[in-house]
This record gives structure tokens, sequence and C-alpha cells, in this order.
């Protein structure tokens, strides 16, 4: 009687909330969820066409080679190389993530022959000229954030998103806060959207086309970031994916950016 008085006791307790996690908690949680569903991928090479828009509805584009590789303890390391127009051949892009550890990034500028760094205080700053800051292009560890569990709702395409909001935990940021939607299912982040440092809406990230690869890796085909403030526009379409290439340490360090 006492047990069966105790297990009624604790159901009561549980179904008023007692127990349940608080919106910081769930956020963090399916937050590590979408890091550990991508974990394993090793390393993977793409191709990208970056479009640049501006108010006007000019365009200019960029064709880009990306060589990533996971990291082990550590954030990923990613390489970006432009093979076109002319005037940006040449240039190369390494990113070294780091958890709140700012990230390390240098880039190659062929016509000044030197490598930069980019100063941790710079990453929001806008990169090659488009809409998507330095601090984007890292990857997203879990820990560069604190998180807050907003809701759930339907994103398109009949699935359904944790709309989650993560806010930078790092230094020099230029958001206050970043509002993603992930989709329930397969933990693929669907759409972020960017507040500036004074809380205003900036920009918004929608990524579209995603694929399965090596039966676990999800990637988009098209990345879409839209400026709400200037009215330019950024397009990084996707194609090539290569998984497991073999690539090392060794093709991610300073000296490759001039090679």
């Amino acid at each position: 009687m006492k047990i069966k008085l105790l297990l009624a006791t604790l159901l009561t307790v549980s179904s008023l909330g007692v127990f349940a996690e608080t919106p910081a908690e769930k956020g963090l949680r399916i937050a590590k969820a979408a890091d550990l569903s991508d974990q394993g991928f090793s390393d993977f090479t793409a191709n990208m066409v970056m479009t640049l828009k501006n108010r006007a509805g000019k365009t200019s584009r960029r064709i880009i080679r990306i060589k990533t590789l996971e990291g082990k303890g550590d954030g990923d390391k990613s390489l970006s190389l432009f093979d076109e127009p002319a005037d940006v051949k040449g240039t190369a892009m390494l990113t070294f993530s780091h958890g709140l550890k700012p990230d390390d990034q240098w880039l190659y500028l062929p016509a000044l022959k030197r490598v930069k760094r980019i100063n941790s205080k710079n990453k929001s700053g806008p990169f090659m000229g488009s809409e998507f800051a330095f601090e984007d292009l890292g990857s997203q560890e879990v820990e560069k954030f604190t998180y807050n569990y907003l809701k759930e709702e339907p994103c398109g395409n009949g699935m359904k998103c944790h709309v989650i909001e993560r806010i930078p935990a790092y230094k020099y940021s230029g958001y206050t806060k970043q509002v993603t939607w992930i989709d329930t299912q397969a933990y693929r982040p669907v759409k972020v959207m960017y507040y500036d440092r004074k809380n205003s809406l900036l920009k918004t990230l929608n990524a579209t086309g995603f694929k399965q690869y090596a039966g676990k890796h999800w990637r988009p085909a098209l990345m879409a970031m839209q400026n709400h403030q200037t009215g330019k526009s950024t397009t990084l379409e996707w194609t090539n994916y290569k998984f497991k290439t073999g690539l090392s340490k060794r093709d991610f360090n300073k000296k490759s950016l001039a090679r």
C-alpha cells in the first residue's frame, strides 16, 4: 500500500512538472543531440558557388573549393580555396574552430603574397564581401553558446522543428542572440535568425535541399543568407560532397594557404 502511494505521489509530482527540464536544459540537450548526430564524418570536400547580390539586384559569383577535417577533442578545421573570378583567384581562408577559445583564422591574399591573421575582435566583419561573417564560418561548437528552448512548430515540407535561442558565450560576437530551427527527426539546422548588438533582426539564413551522405551525414544543397538591414544577400550552392577522402592535419596549416 505504501509503495502504491509513493508511486502515485511521484507520478503526480512529475505531472506537475517538478522533474521537467528547464528551457535552458532542453535547449542544451537538443544542441548536443544535433552535434552528436553528425559526429564521425572524419573529413569531407565539396565545391561551392557563392553568389552575392546587392540591394539593386546586381550579382557577382565566386567559385570555391571546401575542405573540412573533423576535430578530435576540439573544433573542426576548414580550408576555403577561391578559384574564380580572376581578381580573387588564389585567395584562401583557413579556420581552426574551438569552443570558448577564440577561433584561429588566417586569410591568404595572393595580391599581397602574404597570410593575414584575422583578429578575434574582427570576427563579426563580412567574409570576402558576403553576408556571412567570419564567425559564421567556423564549426558551431556546442560550448560556444548558452541555450534557451522556445517551442516546437511546423517548419515546411511536413517537418516539425525545435526552435531554440542560442546566445554567444564567446567574446567579440557581432550578435546578441541567434534563433535556430532544428528539425525534430534528423536534427538538421534549417533556419537561423541573427540579431545584432542592438538586439535588432540583422539577417536570416535558410538551408534547403538536404541530402544524406554515408548513411548518416546530412548536408544542404543551398544556403541563403538575407540581410534585412542592407537588402543584400548571399547564396552558397554546394555540390560534389565527398566524405572520408583521407585528409589529415598536414592539409590544414598556414603553408597550405600559400600553396
